[in-house]
């Protein structure tokens, strides 16, 4: 449920940007990604660096295409919204603050939190989401610059790039759990 919830904004701007007006499914996005939060907010979760992030990213280039270019074509917005979640996610690293990692804390128990390489694996989680973005920035880039190319190629790249890191999402946890095991209890650092 919490993977569905953290895609719907991204997963209604995909769709509306094939039926409607780019407006209409930026402002939509962000919509959603407000009732997200407010989802979580009520159920006594922390505001996200992603959705909130996500709201920005979708009303600034909302109002971009609003005020100043209503024009940019439908690559162009698509790049655009890549880019500015490639910045919120990169911006998370650099920041000391993988955003997966409060959506982590949220579903593992305490034990889990103390687990030596939570936090790495948190790190090299968010770095695939940073790459599935970068790799959906360079499938809109080259629909702007290699205009013989199908729309549905763009589509094909950022379904790949999202579902390989919604699948390493699920995977990378498991993995590490099955190499290195979960230690026992008292091992744990202030668990004796």
């Amino acid at each position: 449920m919490t993977i569905f919830l953290i895609l719907a904004p991204y997963a209604a701007f995909s769709l509306l940007m094939l039926v409607t007006a780019a407006d209409v499914a930026l402002f939509t996005a962000a919509a959603i990604c407000l009732a997200v939060i407010g989802y979580d907010m009520a159920r006594g979760r922390s505001l996200k660096i992603l959705g909130a992030g996500s709201v920005i990213v979708f009303i600034t280039v909302g109002g971009y295409i609003t005020e100043i270019d209503p024009d940019l074509g439908v690559s162009g917005v698509r790049f655009a919204v890549d880019a500015g979640i490639f910045l919120v996610a990169l911006g998370s690293i650099v920041a000391g603050k993988p955003f997966t990692l409060q959506y982590a804390r949220e579903v593992v128990d305490a034990e889990t939190l103390k687990v030596p390489g939570f936090l790495k694996a948190n790190y090299i989680i968010t770095a695939a989401w940073t790459l599935a973005m970068l790799l959906m920035m360079a499938g809109n880039v080259a629909l702007i610059y290699v205009p013989g190319l199908p729309l549905w190629s763009g589509l094909l790249i950022a379904f790949a790039a999202r579902n390989s890191a919604v699948f390493f999402t699920k995977w990378y946890p498991e993995y590490r759990k099955a190499k290195y095991g979960t230690p026992p209890a008292n091992a744990l650092p202030g668990t004796h």
